[in-house]
């Protein structure tokens, strides 16, 4: 029971940890202090409608189920939007009713292990909160990687831009031929913002639809310099060249802060680890000598002030070590 419990600990200390940051990264990308100015200048510059006159919608939504029914029912929740979202930016084709139906499987799951295992309370409702956020820390961790992948091919996609427009095509050309030629995931999103053109889309709006699909403050720059040029003129085969050059000094310049902070990263991780591991090997060499601090109140107290702690000086160190460009 003395090494189910310690087991359990550990996972639930990682799960805890793992949510924090998945939370963290969530809201820096989505609601910081950059991505609200770009995403209000994109909005300005995207609004359109003469006398207040709304556009008819033709393209199809995206289906929040398969059945109709739970599709309207799902769609009077507004904050399922933010959801649909984030599985949209992800690159998954999981809609939002499996993606709660599988958050309320692993819940009935956590539920039911807790109750088999005859755990504590506390215990129980950590595994409990685990198991139910182990699929939202899928999807960060799932979208995370698409998005970085983009953000990898991104300078290929405006280099490919700005020579297909020095060669005479047009803009929406040059958005198909991207679709066609570059690879996944970057071709996905300029081809399905062209077939949005086709169906009717205008161009502004379009490449608005295009940032929010994809996050990145880069991508975000190139719709903006695409934007200001269709209302004032200019070069934009050349403005698409110097932030091509400017997206890969960028990069250049993240991977090397990635080498200089090696050191730092590895201590937290060390600095993270040691208690736990400390921990697993006085339960195994002295179980007795370790098991005040779950069986008396004040070791309990003790064990709750040391993961306080030890939370708060992993995002400390976390903060420290991470050098946004």
């Amino acid at each position: 029971m003395d090494r189910v419990f310690t087991a359990f600990a550990v996972l639930l200390f990682a799960a805890v940890i793992l949510m924090l940051e998945g939370a963290w990264l969530w809201w820096s990308g989505a609601h910081g202090g950059a991505a609200r100015r770009i995403a209000k200048r994109l909005r300005l510059m995207a609004a359109t409608g003469q006398g207040g006159i709304e556009r008819v919608d033709i393209l199809k939504r995206r289906a929040y189920s398969s059945h109709p029914a739970l599709d309207r029912q799902l769609r009077r929740i507004a904050r399922l939007a933010a959801l649909d979202r984030l599985l949209m930016q992800a690159g998954v084709r999981w809609s939002v009713a499996q993606f709660l139906g599988g958050s309320l499987v692993m819940m009935v799951v956590g539920l039911l292990l807790s109750q088999l295992v005859a755990m504590p309370f506390l215990l129980a409702a950590g595994v409990l909160a685990a198991a139910t956020a182990l699929p939202w820390l899928l999807l960060m961790r799932i979208r995370g990687a698409r998005l970085r992948k983009l953000e990898q091919q991104l300078p290929e996609a405006a280099d490919f831009l700005g020579r297909a427009l020095r060669a005479g095509h047009s803009f929406a050309n040059v958005m198909q031929m991207v679709g066609e030629e570059l690879p996944d995931p970057i071709a996905s999103e300029f081809k399905f913002a062209y077939e949005e053109i086709n169906y009717g889309v205008p161009m502004n709006e379009a490449l608005h639809n295009l940032a929010l699909r994809v996050p990145l403050t880069d991508l975000r720059y190139l719709v903006i310099a695409v934007l200001i040029q269709r209302e004032s003129g200019g070069n934009l085969a050349e403005v698409l060249g110097n932030i091509s050059r400017l997206i890969r000094s960028r990069l250049k310049l993240l991977a090397q802060v990635r080498v200089m902070s090696a050191e730092g990263r590895m201590s937290a991780w060390v600095l993270g680890v040691l208690p736990l591991g400390v921990m697993l090997l006085m339960v195994i060499s002295n179980p007795a000598y370790v098991r005040l601090l779950w069986t008396d109140p004040i070791g309990v107290k003790l064990m709750w002030y040391a993961f306080g702690v030890a939370v708060f000086g992993v995002l400390w160190m976390r903060k420290l070590i991470r050098i946004r460009i």
